[in-house]
């Protein structure tokens, strides 16, 4: 669907820096830059960008690859889904072609249910923004609320008219399937037939962190007092509501480049922040806090300010949610805001410095908010005093930092007027009794609902894996220096360059081998064909690839740092590779050769045995033939090592 000409300027165009930036919070280290990780659950930063050779890798989980590798893994796109994104970011234009029948019959079903919500969302805007009801019904209470038509177009703002299947007839005359509105949640099935669920209200469309709709929201305009103020799309196969904050596609540019994210809890509080310039703001859409959205944002920033209205009831209840932050490892303040105020309202009455300034002067650490916050309750009590304190410490606790939590335990003792020891003490008896029932539960998991665990020995490893480490270093050779000189040699009497990729390729080709490794081998048979190509870059080539398979496995290699001089002369000083090829690369590439014999040898050996045991001793002198060929060929390889005998 897509032509290799626009396959390659996607690829030239997309900086892997700038895409990674777009979901992780990077910072420069030398060359590079590092971060935590998007694929794994990780406190300390193992993920790492390589904007020189264009390509991630992570040392905690292993995951790698280039810009494209990277969108289909993040956002769990298809290899076209990923090209498609990365075109409509950097304005590059694709000539689409019609669908067959077939290929429609092909797309997934998370592929369908997007394309219904986008019709939707049109649909919902249309009625908005062109029809006397919208106009009059939503579109006025959205300007009562303050907002512009440029922040209306922005968020993609829409009404749902208050007829029972406005929305469900106009899909199905225009050819949108209802098993696909039902899944999504657009329409109801009922005894009496199909509706939608959201009539009558204004819609707010929920997108994911790559800007897909995949939800929405709706706020009731008429004056039924048996329906919700507000309605969600139900959980389906494309929005999971504890993985999802609402805000996020378009706060995550300026979560990146404020380093913080601010937390409200509507869908106007979003709305009203980002048209006062804060727009580094998203909402967990009125449900409590959950691990998966925290991580999330951890993905873009280590750093939360939570804004609270002057609800003291909402506000305890949702204290757990700073909690399950403080647990992820992120550093959390609040704001409280004043009485009777919520982040709409009061970004409403205030210019943009009026706002920022506000937030700035009062964000506060949590021990203070929730000193505050609690001690008005406790007054003079010495027992909630005591619970009060308990509470806070128990917060602490939950800091996997050892450093940040001595910070604020200090911080408690001062404010509470309690001995630092004493806390100190409160904390190790809290996290150790929390260690033991994690470690108490993991051995229940493992050895007692699962014992096969303890009874499995370990699988020996394959012979094919002697040979892995060899294989891992030829390719990285071939990535990083095939088109450097290894030495002059004479051809037909005239002077010749031998680089390091021909010499690599030719002495594997003299004796007919292929790489073990699958994914490897890939690579040697594409770099036979275009190694002699005038302009072919090979790491930049195959880092590139348009099989993620390929450019996933590069980007491992290209990260690994092997210091091959150690590996092959014993020497403990590390030397820089390029200065030192014409010496060590016929070293690994005869040794590799010496690790096939050896794998020949055994396979050899096995085979004459299993031939003898079977009775069938007229099919093994051509297994005692090879053998003897091949000990021939070791013996010279022993002398060419400088070795003596054969093993």
């Amino acid at each position: 669907m897509i032509d290799q000409a626009t396959i390659q300027k996607i690829f030239d165009a997309a900086d892997i820096y700038e895409v990674v930036s777009d979901f992780v919070h990077l910072k420069k280290r030398g060359v590079n830059y590092v971060g935590c990780c998007p694929f794994h659950n990780e406190k300390t930063g193992s993920f790492t960008v390589s904007p020189a050779k264009g390509i991630y890798k992570c040392f905690g989980c292993g995951k790698g690859g280039n810009a494209v590798n990277f969108i289909m893994e993040h956002e769990q796109m298809s290899y076209v889904e990923a090209l498609r994104y990365l075109a409509a970011r950097y304005n590059i234009t694709i000539e689409e072609k019609e669908l067959s029948e077939e290929e429609k019959k092909e797309k997934s079903e998370r592929e369908s249910m997007l394309i219904v919500t986008n019709y939707a969302e049109q649909f919902f805007v249309d009625q908005l923004l062109h029809t006397d009801e919208g106009k009059s019904v939503g579109l006025s209470y959205l300007h009562k609320r303050g907002l512009d038509l440029t922040t209306i177009e922005k968020f993609g703002l829409g009404y749902c008219p208050e007829k029972w299947d406005g929305l469900t007839q106009s899909a199905l005359s225009s050819g949108y399937k209802k098993e696909y509105l039902v899944k999504t949640g657009l329409t109801i099935e009922s005894e009496k037939g199909l509706f939608d669920r959201f009539r009558a209200r204004v819609i707010f469309p929920i997108r994911d962190i790559a800007g897909k709709i995949i939800a929405f929201g709706g706020r009731i305009m008429t004056n039924d007092k048996k329906s919700a103020k507000y309605l969600n799309s139900p959980e389906s196969e494309i929005y999971h509501k504890s993985r999802t904050l609402y805000g996020i596609y378009f706060a995550k540019k300026s979560i990146v480049q404020h380093n913080r994210c601010y937390l409200v809890e509507g869908y106007l509080d979003v709305i009203s922040f980002h048209r006062k310039g804060i727009e580094n703001t998203v909402a967990s859409s009125g449900t409590s806090l959950t691990i998966e959205q925290i991580r999330l944002i951890r993905r873009l920033t280590p750093n939360v300010t939570i804004i609270y209205d002057g609800d003291a009831a909402g506000i305890k209840a949702s204290l757990r949610g700073i909690d399950l932050v403080l647990e992820e490892g992120l550093n959390v303040r609040v704001v409280l805001l004043p009485d009777g105020e919520d982040p709409d309202s009061f970004s409403q009455s205030r210019s943009p410095q009026e706002l920022s300034d506000y937030i700035a002067q009062h964000e506060t650490d949590f021990i203070n908010f929730k000193t505050r916050l609690l001690l008005g309750q406790a007054g003079s009590d010495p027992i909630e005093k005591a619970r009060l304190i308990t509470d806070i410490v128990r917060s602490i606790s939950l800091i996997p930092d050892n450093i940040t939590r001595s910070v604020y335990i200090r911080e408690t003792a001062t404010q509470m007027q309690v001995e630092e020891s004493i806390l100190y003490n409160e904390i190790a008896r809290i996290r150790t009794g929390k260690n033991a029932e994690a470690a108490h539960y993991n051995y229940i998991v493992r050895h007692e609902l699962n014992p096969s665990v303890k009874k499995t020995p370990p699988t020996p490893a394959s012979t094919d894996n002697l040979c892995e480490t060899e294989e891992m270093v030829l390719i990285r050779y071939l990535l990083l220096f095939g088109n450097q000189e290894l030495y002059e040699d004479s051809r037909n009497g005239f002077p010749y360059s031998v680089s390091v990729g021909e010499y690599i390729i030719e002495e594997l080709a003299e004796d007919d081998l292929e790489l073990f490794h699958p994914g490897l081998c890939e690579i040697q048979k594409e770099y036979r064909i275009h190694y002699k190509t005038a302009g072919f870059i090979p790491a930049k080539f195959f880092s590139g690839h348009t099989n993620p398979q390929i450019s996933s496995t590069v980007a491992s290699i290209l990260s690994e740092p092997y210091e091959l001089s150690k590996m092959w002369t014993g020497d403990s000083t590390a030397l820089k590779e390029e200065t030192v090829l014409s010496e060590l690369l016929p070293k690994v590439v005869d040794n590799y050769k010496m690790r096939r014999l050896e794998i020949m040898t055994r396979e050899a050996d096995n085979k004459i045995l299993e031939l003898q045991n079977s009775g069938k001793s007229n099919e093994i002198l051509p297994w005692i033939i090879k053998k003897s060929t091949i000990n021939r060929i070791r013996a010279k390889l022993n002398e060419k090592l400088g070795r003596t005998g054969i093993k």
